[in-house]
């Protein structure tokens, strides 16, 4: 794959600065960006943020609407590094664990999953209940990655921002994506 391409869709959990904020580091670099946003990830981001939506989608290379089932990120012949769904709703991780697709991030995901490329999902839910739990081992049977939005104090963040940058930094870790964000443990 001669472009480096990574699918990033934004969902309806709590915690849309994070994706918000892997938006603003892969801009930086030679990754195309490729941005869906579920219909409760647009509620959250307005009641989360005084981001504009066309302020956000100018943040992607590419943005795609939510119910276009047929957008380039829903075949598998579309070459991608995978999928960062962040925040991943508990609604959208079910959906993508029983292959529902009845959206473009579901969909998106089960093209992922199925060209068996990476899908991570940066679930924000707590407490879990056993549904959930059994969802997610499912997911990582299916070869998923379930990666919580949770904050490491090892790095011993100052402000918010650290606190972000290093759970972000981690994210894109699955990808193989260094942007110097993770401050990694024991080394200088």
């Amino acid at each position: 794959m001669t472009t480096k391409r990574l699918v990033i869709a934004i969902t309806g959990a709590s915690g849309v600065i994070y994706g918000i904020r892997a938006l603003e580091m892969l801009r930086e670099t030679d990754i195309e960006t490729h941005l869906v946003i579920s219909k409760a990830g647009e509620m959250t981001i307005a009641y989360e943020t005084d981001l504009q939506p066309k302020s956000l989608r100018a943040l992607a290379t590419h943005f795609h609407a939510v119910g276009d089932v047929g957008a380039s990120i829903s075949s598998g012949s579309f070459r991608t590094m995978g999928m960062l769904i962040c925040p991943c709703s508990m609604r959208t991780m079910s959906e993508i664990a029983t292959g529902v697709t009845s959206s473009l991030v579901s969909r998106a995901a089960d093209v992922v999953l199925k060209e068996r490329h990476k899908l991570v999902l940066a679930v924000r839910e707590t407490p879990l209940h056993s549904a959930h739990l059994r969802t997610m081992a499912t997911l990582s049977d299916l070869g998923a990655v379930i990666a919580p939005i949770v904050p490491a104090f090892y790095s011993r963040p100052e402000t918010l921002d650290d606190v972000i940058n290093h759970t972000v930094g981690r994210l894109l870790d699955n990808f193989d994506i260094e942007l110097g964000l993770v401050k990694r443990w024991k080394e200088q």
